[in-house]
């Protein structure tokens, strides 16, 4: 049985301008309900970051690795691979950063998860009165999860203005080199933009 390899975003350093247009559209579509100007009752969390390091400026998301090593380490198993790449089950997260800390692009943010325009929360024990709580808006692990659901794909691949990023399918990529080695073993050549 072949390998199922994961899809992800490929990001391209010397395209990105540094504009947060992918930022901006990933919130945009993780926001329930929909959004429209003067409807968003909840802050605009994006799951991929804008990184700035000198002069160099690349949005930085899941590359939904193969061994995910923060599925390996999360202890209530939040996080696991489905077809459409690594996945967060957010009604599973305690919120323990293990997965922040073992990321290895750096991709996972423990962010604020609203839900109709309100904060999720969670219980926390009062260490003064272990018999009483009190409770807080929950910091739950988030990450790019290729805008799972989403017809058109990830919205920050479409909005990028200077294709900086791509999504990348890997087993695609690896189907279209084999067609084109083939090819030219045979002595033809593949037509540009001819799909396979």
């Amino acid at each position: 049985m072949p390998t199922r390899l994961n899809p992800f975003i490929l990001a391209t350093a010397s395209k990105c301008i540094g504009c947060r247009a992918c930022e901006l559209a990933c919130a945009a579509a993780h926001v329930q309900g929909g959004v429209s100007v003067g409807s968003i009752q909840a802050p605009l969390t994006p799951r991929l970051y804008l990184t700035c390091a000198g002069d160099v400026r690349v949005p930085i998301g899941c590359r939904h690795c193969e061994d995910a090593p923060c599925a390996v380490v999360c202890p209530n198993a939040a996080i696991y691979r489905t077809e459409n790449g690594v996945q967060i089950d957010e009604s599973r997260c305690v919120g323990c950063k293990t997965c922040l800390v073992t990321c290895p692009v750096g991709a996972m943010e423990m962010a604020q998860i609203w839900e109709t325009g309100k904060p999720v929360m969670r219980r926390v024990t009062d260490p003064q009165s272990p018999e009483s709580f009190t409770t807080e808006p929950a910091l739950l692990a988030s990450k790019c999860d290729l805008c799972k659901g989403r017809k058109a794909g990830p919205a920050c691949v479409e909005a990028c203005p200077k294709d900086a990023l791509i999504l990348i399918n890997p087993a695609k990529i690896k189907h279209r080199r084999n067609v084109e080695a083939a090819l030219a073993l045979a002595g033809f050549s593949a037509r540009a933009g001819e799909e396979f």
